[in-house]
């Protein structure tokens, strides 16, 4: 089991280790060449439900890079797949889904599914998460589990697949808030499904992904997302990790009432700026520009620096990306800025 001092825990209680915690969103993926060479010929909801691939490619960042905690690799999407819905990650689109949830009738269809499903069809999930905690070091490094947030699960169903404004999703709310307030209230069942099942099986910490909120009007997330998100991680035995993108005017509002341990800001919001949001009370992680990885080391280093700095603001800091690694990432840059963190 993870040591409660392990870094990347301490800092979730607010705490400060010798040195800052460092982990990558989406460091389990395209930019390793030996992640590319596991996936040959297998697709990727299937790599993500086969336990001996999931857990060995969580695993794969963490020997290479040494960042202190694993993320459990998964998909946004694979709770979804669990209930019984039918998606498939189409190469060069991402999740495409063969009946897209557009009316009341759908919401219905979809709703009528039993998010206990989720958890009987979890095991190769458990199976994978037991496999990564079984070859963690666990006085140093943890395994966060992974789950969509409910807005952003539905942006991918009601759309059909991905989009960059989720008009669809958005105009439901307000043509039928009934409908959106029932589907959202069913992902949010499905989503904490998810998270207990790792949970259960070893995860010491989760994050929840709403990849898609800064698509939102604030108004609009607090009265029609919020309270699922809310929903989602409320009353779980592990702190929670709350992310999303372009969501600099709510950061304040991300940290759901205090149940999130640590909101994590993108790279558009200096960290001190965002500590001034967020308040004491609250870890902050993030913000490297991912756009900055293929920079002159000189200019990402300082920028590495500068993040370090202005994270000092905040009650504690936890390093990460403002958003996940580009798949044409230079691994040795990674474990470079890895080095740096601890040496600081």
């Amino acid at each position: 089991m993870p040591s409660p001092d392990a870094p990347l825990l301490r800092a979730l209680r607010g705490e400060r280790p010798d040195t800052a915690p460092i982990w990558f969103m989406r460091q389990a993926g395209r930019s390793l060449p030996e992640y590319r060479e596991l996936r040959v010929g297998t697709r990727m909801l299937d790599a993500c439900l086969t336990p001996d691939l999931a857990a060995e490619i969580t695993l794969q960042p963490v020997r290479r890079h040494g960042v202190d905690a694993g993320i459990f690799f998964s998909d946004i999407v694979v709770p979804l797949r669990l209930a019984g819905i039918e998606v498939e990650i189409v190469p060069g689109r991402g999740p495409v889904f063969a009946d897209p949830v557009r009316t009341r009738a759908d919401v219905d269809r979809v709703t009528a599914i039993d998010p206990a499903e989720v958890a009987a069809a979890a095991e190769p999930v458990r199976a994978a998460v037991r496999a990564v905690v079984s070859e963690l070091d666990g006085a140093r490094t943890p395994l966060i589990g992974f789950a969509g947030a409910p807005f952003t699960l539905a942006a991918y169903l009601v759309e059909g697949g991905p989009s960059k404004e989720h008009l669809r999703a958005r105009a439901l709310m307000h043509a039928d808030p009934g409908a959106w307030h029932a589907l959202a209230g069913w992902l949010a069942q499905v989503s904490r499904a998810f998270l207990q099942a790792q949970i259960e099986s070893g995860a010491a910490a989760v994050q929840l992904f709403d990849s898609w909120a800064g698509s939102l009007a604030p108004s609009d997330l607090r009265a029609f997302v919020l309270p699922h998100s809310t929903a989602a991680v409320q009353g779980l035995d592990v702190p929670v990790i709350h992310f999303g993108v372009g969501t600099g005017p709510v950061l304040a509002d991300m940290r759901l009432g205090g149940i999130a341990s640590a909101v994590g800001v993108d790279w558009r919001v200096p960290l001190d700026e965002a500590a001034r949001t967020v308040g004491g009370e609250t870890t902050l992680q993030g913000n490297i520009d991912p756009a900055l990885l293929a920079a002159p080391w000189e200019v990402l280093e300082a920028h590495v620096r500068d993040v370090l700095e202005r994270g000092r603001a905040a009650r504690a800091h936890i390093v990460n990306l403002g958003h996940g690694v580009p798949p044409e990432t230079d691994p040795t840059v990674l474990t470079r800025i890895v080095e740096l963190v601890h040496s600081v």
